[in-house]
């Protein structure tokens, strides 16, 4: 199946203003292609906890979207410190955020438990002191 769309994003680690700026594109342009509301709003959430984790723990990413007519696939790449206990950070709660930016009412480790529940699909990859790479899916059909 050939992709009907697919955007690049580059995600500023330094200002949480300007996180879920992508995911907020991402929202309208699957509004503009008529996709069905829960699609969008699953995509949207997915999105949006992506790019939070990336300002909080990597300095920022990059994410690319890319829509067929059976899927939409978010791909998160970051450069930052990786994941040290995948499965622990799976955990709902869990979250190595800093006091500050608990401050600021992030960090509440709900990120990947809600980026897995609103996807299809979610592979983690993530090599300490190197950076991680997330893919998600979420069926169209």
């Amino acid at each position: 199946m050939s992709d009907i769309l697919n955007f690049h994003f580059l995600v500023d680690g330094e200002d949480f203003t300007s996180a879920g700026q992508a995911s907020v594109q991402v929202k309208k342009n699957l509004r503009q292609l008529g996709l069905p509301p829960e699609i969008i709003r699953r995509v949207s959430i997915a999105m949006y906890e992506g790019e939070i984790n990336m300002v909080i723990h990597a300095g920022g990413g990059e994410a690319d979207v890319n829509v067929t007519e059976d899927y939409v696939e978010i791909i998160l790449r970051d450069n930052g410190p990786g994941i040290k206990n995948i499965e622990q950070a799976m955990q709902e709660g869990y979250s190595t955020a800093t006091d500050n930016i608990r401050s600021l009412g992030f960090g509440a480790g709900m990120g990947l438990p809600n980026m897995k529940r609103y996807s299809d699909h979610m592979h983690i990859d993530s090599v300490v002191g190197q950076g991680t790479n997330i893919t998600m899916r979420v069926n169209i059909q």
